[in-house]
């Protein structure tokens, strides 16, 4: 049987409408912050620092911190609740969302010094955590032969020197997730030993070994690439054991997985809610488009589709939340929700027909906002060698 286990003690699965009062809770704030809100903000490639501070305050991003840290301790179904609602209001949950996840390594793996240190400066937003420094240009999906290095000099430090690419947010971020190599490749058994995390203290470093350069993009990520040249990190600011960083980041993956899963679903939900209005009240030849079956039918199909993702994706944060183990299934859902939205928009795009090239709609927006997601932060591709190799048991691919 190359998937599941009969022996695995079943989990819940929410059907509907789940966490009702914190889904009209998101709507409100949404409400505030339209199109030309975000239209705005592309304009001006800027941060949307009024509606993430609104986020914060309200706790929406410290819903994974434990209570004991100054957090909502909520399951990561409730997340990514909050995510879905965020994206379904039309607004952008990829600003803030990274807030909420790459707190977790901390939290797993970090000591219980790093955590009162940190989490509940996260858990208040005084500090904001929402940098992950991994993907290097030469290097790409292959983490394990990244060039970043972290040299120990004596006790108190490490020295760091390369280059992070496609890092989001890093300018509006106090804190990154530095993952470095602190043993050279060449020494090390396994290719994924030799690998550390840090905390690299941004602010305090901009200038003084760091450098943060933009990248334009086709969406507004505010995304840069990091240049580390003889930067001092503390070795208090080391995450768990030096050379088992590369376990701690997969550790985390599987959350990051099934948050941006539910997000894609709120994306494909705005959409096809866009598409499904506009196709039964546009009248061409004096009938509305929505009759012809050529406009009707790709938008069910994407509806039965998003419908689908929806399941796996309640399903994995299901399994998550029960410590099951969950990453066949984070993969799958991050795979058919990344594929049914881009489906939802692509009907969508064609039933508005030129209209949606229209800004003021915002359907191009959030078009171009959700290819993204068959490529990052894991293409689809690298999903389906998952299941082929770890799932389904079938060799290595290459």
């Amino acid at each position: 049987m190359p998937y599941g286990d009969p022996s695995d003690e079943p989990v819940m699965l929410a059907l509907g409408e789940d966490y009702p009062e914190l889904r009209e809770s998101v709507r409100k704030i949404c409400e505030k912050y339209p199109g030309a809100y975000w239209r705005k903000l592309e304009d001006e490639q800027a941060y949307p620092t009024e509606f993430i501070k609104e986020l914060t305050e309200g706790g929406f991003l410290a819903s994974l911190i434990p209570e004991e840290y100054g957090g909502s301790g909520l399951p990561i179904r409730a997340a990514a609740v909050i995510l879905e609602e965020i994206n379904a209001s039309g607004c952008t949950a990829s600003q803030g969302h990274a807030q909420m996840y790459i707190m977790g390594t901390v939290l797993r793996h970090g000591s219980e010094e790093q955590k009162r240190r940190y989490l509940p400066k996260i858990a208040s937003g005084e500090l904001r955590l929402q940098a992950f420094g991994v993907t290097e240009p030469t290097t790409g999906s292959d983490t394990t032969k990244l060039k970043t290095r972290a040299v120990r000099e004596g006790n108190s430090h490490y020295v760091v020197n390369g280059q992070k690419v496609w890092t989001s947010r890093a300018r509006h971020s106090d804190l990154m997730l530095l993952l470095a190599r602190t043993t050279p490749v060449e020494e090390v058994k396994r290719r994924t030993d030799g690998l550390s995390v840090f905390i690299v203290d941004l602010k305090a470093s901009l200038g003084h070994g760091v450098e943060i350069r933009p990248i334009e993009a086709m969406i507004n990520h505010n995304t840069t690439e990091v240049f580390f040249d003889n930067l001092k990190v503390p070795a208090e600011n080391l995450i768990g054991e030096e050379g088992k960083g590369f376990r701690y980041i997969l550790d985390g993956m599987n959350a990051e997985r099934i948050l941006v899963a539910q997000e894609c679903i709120g994306d494909g939900r705005w959409l096809l809610g866009k598409g499904i209005e506009y196709a039964k009240e546009r009248v061409v030849f004096d009938r509305p488009i929505g009759q012809n079956q050529g406009v009707q039918f790709p938008l069910a199909r994407a509806w039965a589709e998003l419908e689908a993702a929806d399941m796996i994706c309640r399903r994995a944060a299901a399994l998550f939340d029960a410590g099951h183990e969950c990453g066949a299934d984070a993969n799958m859902a991050k795979l058919l929700a990344s594929e049914a939205t881009w489906h939802a928009a692509e009907a969508t795009m064609q039933t508005y027909g030129g209209f949606a090239y229209a800004r003021e709609y915002d359907i191009e927006r959030k078009w171009r906002e959700c290819r993204l997601y068959q490529t990052a932060p894991i293409s689809t591709n690298l999903i389906l060698a998952y299941i082929g190799q770890h799932v389904l048991g079938m060799p290595r691919s290459y």
